[in-house]
């Protein structure tokens, strides 16, 4: 991982993913071998060098007490002092709590552990709680981010819609894409939700053109360290082969259930042949990922797969606006999943995103990122907008004189669909989610002694309402810190920043299009 990452020179703290020549290529064109170097978070993301060996020159004292190959099953370690919250009934949570970690797992939480031989990490002044969990983001639309602000989602006939995802995104760019601008799409956008405390994401990314745009994807994913759920999808044009590429990859990439990444299979209902794909993916163990937008004409197709009885547990449906009530029961029933990204239906005319309607009708969501062409991949910005959009409509309900109504979202309740429903929606709950002893160590510590959210009065309040990226200290993937002290470990963001405008360029002079900066 590190040789695209960091540069030729950079040192690392575990042996780099293989990945092809053109990928191994991709980076060196046009920029120096820098090694992997302290910066400030601000506005770019931090970068620092790990330390299994010598440390560079650039880095300061915070950096020097970072403990060695974490993750290596040999490695035990002990997160001390910081304000735990578990996410787990059965563990609880601890005012001054600690987390011992051995290898990947979480091997204990509790307070004053006994843990001898194993290094210290102080985790005073931090809230200490698992990893979010991003259940649906396009990565590969990287190089296009804020293109797309002011667009909605499809030209409806209704009023502001000629400036739009569907055509413009969809049809009118993505078919432009290399196998090297999906790679550096997915890659930055795997690093940069890395920065802000997303250990997880469920990756729809619909560029398959061919299979080395599938290959690129997929490697990108792998090539960022972070534990990934890939949703095996179509692309255009005459080397798309999809679903005939599946057992290929699967092969190649998914033999283990013991790594992290994990695949899925796309089946989007607006695609004719969507039955087929989900047959597909039931003959071979995996679960169906795909769209539903009821103001695309969507509104009761729930009912009738109820009625073929296509629906259950092993599909996610993503958005699930403006569905009839009969849908909702169906859903319900069946045990589909629901993921929802808030700010991007508010703001595409998706619909009102249903949370009251899934809470209602006793559906648990996950949330999710979407597009970064119109809104940030950061999940404090989507809890806060799940937690202030259905108290707003509570509330409004409330202040016009209904009395039955729901309770409010409280800040522990998005909490869960950012962390343990989202591990439920990706399949990964016997993984992730929480902080169990026996799970993976998924975690994250984040500042609360900083300006912005000191004194800490309330910790599921401090993270919802106070905190955004800035917070995020350390994140850790499977026992593996992957940024710490508030800096990204093992990445060169001014040769992946240099690719990553490259590509955009690119993209864009193919598509007969230009930026507008202003």
């Amino acid at each position: 991982m590190c040789q695209m990452l960091c540069g030729d020179h950079s040192i690392h703290d575990s042996e780099p993913v293989k990945a092809s020549a053109s990928r191994r290529e991709l980076l060196a064109a046009g920029a120096s071998a820098l090694g992997a170097v302290a910066v400030s978070s601000a506005p770019a993301p931090a970068m620092a060098a790990p330390s299994p060996g010598d440390l560079l020159p650039e880095m300061g004292d915070k950096d020097r007490d970072m403990p060695r190959e974490t993750g290596a099953s040999h490695r035990r370690y002990l997160l001390k002092g910081g304000a735990v919250l578990s996410m787990d009934p059965s563990v609880g949570n601890f005012a001054q709590g600690d987390v011992l970690i051995e290898g990947k797992k979480i091997v204990a939480v509790g307070a004053h552990l006994h843990a001898p031989g194993a290094t210290v990490i102080d985790a005073a002044g931090m809230i200490v709680m698992p990893g979010f969990v991003d259940t649906h983001h396009h990565q590969y639309q990287t190089a296009l981010r804020s293109f797309l602000s002011d667009g909605l989602l499809s030209n409806d006939g209704l009023p502001h819609g000629q400036k739009n995802y569907l055509d413009y995104i969809h049809t009118r760019i993505t078919p432009f894409y290399r196998p090297k601008d999906v790679f550096i799409g997915e890659l930055v956008a795997s690093l940069s939700q890395l920065d802000a405390g997303v250990t997880t994401v469920v990756d729809t990314s619909q560029a398959g053109h061919s299979p080395e745009h599938t290959d690129a994807a997929i490697e990108g994913l792998q090539e960022a360290g972070r534990r990934s759920v890939f949703v095996y999808s179509p692309g255009v044009g005459p080397r798309n082969i999809f679903p005939n590429d599946l057992q290929r990859i699967r092969s190649r990439y998914f033999s283990s259930t013991d790594q992290l990444l994990t695949l899925a299979m796309g089946g989007e209902v607006f695609d004719a042949a969507f039955r087929t794909y989900w047959a597909i993916a039931r003959q071979n163990g995996l679960h169906i990922v795909s769209h539903l937008v009821g103001p695309l004409g969507q509104q009761t197709l729930v009912e009738q797969l109820a009625s073929e009885g296509l629906l259950g547990p092993d599909i996610e449906f993503i958005h699930a606006t403006h569905l009839s009530e009969a849908s909702w029961q169906a859903i319900a029933a069946s045990g589909v999943t629901v993921s929802i990204a808030a700010p991007i239906e508010m703001a595409m005319r998706h619909g009102m995103p249903p949370i009251q309607a899934a809470l209602n009708h006793g559906v648990q969501p996950a949330l999710s990122v979407d597009v970064e062409c119109t809104m940030t991949a950061d999940f404090f910005t989507q809890m806060r907008t799940v937690f202030t959009l259905q108290r707003a409509l509570i509330n409004e309900r409330a202040i016009n004189g209904e009395t039955n109504l729901p309770e409010l979202l409280t800040c522990r309740d998005v909490i869960r669909f950012a962390t343990v429903e989202g591990a439920r929606v990706a399949r990964l709950s016997q993984k992730v989610g929480s902080l169990t002893p026996g799970k993976e160590a998924d975690i994250l510590l984040l500042r609360a002694d900083a300006i912005n959210v000191a004194p800490l009065n309330n910790v599921p309040g401090a993270v919802v309402t106070l905190m955004e990226r800035s917070n995020v200290d350390t994140v850790i993937v499977a026992g593996r810190i992957r940024k710490w002290r508030g800096a990204l470990v093992d990445v060169n963001w001014p040769r992946l920043r240099a690719s990553l405008e490259e590509s955009r360029d690119y993209l864009l002079q193919a598509a007969g299009l230009q930026r507008v900066l202003f």
